[in-house]
């Protein structure tokens, strides 16, 4: 990986029953952290190592606020164990059994201290091959591995089993998104036919907006679309400007907001695609808002440090 780079693996999931969601990042070179910005403007040409900044993000939401978990915490080199099949980051471990991907969860959560353990099993229907590169230059690479899956969620910490449908993706790049990106949106939702539908609408420095649509079949299947036209959603608790993509005279909704934060929120949303209603998780992400002093500041608070 290179010097300054990155690359992180995304999982989420919602139950079956609508009760519940579940957000897994297992981050190498952790795109939003505050140490990783920190070394990168101190070493020479952002040269930092991202294997010092590693974190597996878990969060939880449920029906009421009570429900939801957050654990984030960074560590360095010396936690980090690796190879082609297994990446273990402190306690917890993400690994590849047979065609299964696993989740062994061992985390603290924040701001109140409390055990996230168990495990969730990601069962991919198939892998996509295919890349897409984000930025002109090829430094930024979005790679849809698993978009239709089924998820099995059996955790200890708190007590609590569900399945549902789930999703599986990949980030890479060489430099910071900040560097080249000030803003995206993205959603993923599951048609009745199982398809899963991907919105990407990303806002660039040095060249035009880039609009990505693109379905999903269970087998494998890739097929691209003609993205409806934007549509606002309402603005977040820390008044952050979100939209998505919806056929006209169907206006879109969030349903619920699951994170609210400075530069960052994640949604349930509910708007019309292919003929259809979906309902989709949503992230707006605003690296303006990241790179900004006052939030760098604020964001030990959510990500704290075990070096």
């Amino acid at each position: 990986m290179a010097p300054g780079g990155y690359a992180w693996w995304y999982v989420d999931a919602l139950s079956d029953d609508g009760r519940h969601g579940l957000t897994i990042i297992g981050f190498v070179g952790s795109v939003f952290s505050p140490y990783y910005a920190r070394a990168r403007r101190r070493a020479a040409g952002g040269a930092a190592d991202p294997l010092d900044h590693c974190a597996l993000n878990v969060a939880l939401y449920g029906d009421a606020r009570s429900d939801n978990r957050w654990a984030m915490t960074e560590r360095g080199r010396r936690s980090v164990q690796r190879d082609a099949t297994t990446l273990r980051i402190g306690p917890s471990i993400m690994r590849w059994d047979g065609d299964v991907l696993v989740f062994d969860i061992d985390e603290v959560t924040v701001p109140i201290p409390s055990r996230l353990r168990g495990q969730v099993r990601v069962h991919p229907a198939a892998i996509v091959a295919r890349s897409f590169a984000l930025d002109d230059t090829a430094h930024h690479h979005w790679r849809p591995i698993a978009p239709c899956a089924r998820v099995e969620v059996a955790l200890s910490h708190p007590s609590l089993k569900w399945r549902g449908t789930g999703y599986l993706d990949s980030n890479t790049g060489t430099r910071p998104l900040e560097q080249d990106f000030p803003a995206w949106e993205w959603s993923r939702g599951t048609l009745r036919d199982g398809r899963t539908v991907v919105l990407y609408d990303v806002t660039r420095r040095d060249a035009e907006p880039l609009s990505l649509a693109v379905a999903f079949d269970p087998s494998g299947g890739i097929e691209a679309f003609e993205p409806p036209g934007r549509a606002a959603l309402p603005r977040t608790g820390w008044r952050m400007d979100r939209s998505t993509r919806s056929t006209a005279g169907h206006a879109p909704k969030v349903l619920q907001t699951f994170e609210d934060a400075p530069f960052y929120s994640r949604s349930l949303i509910e708007s019309h695609l292919l003929g259809e209603r979906v309902t989709a998780v949503h992230e707006s992400l605003s690296l303006e808002r990241f790179a900004a002093p006052w939030c760098q500041w604020m964001l030990p608070f959510r990500m704290p440090r075990n070096a």
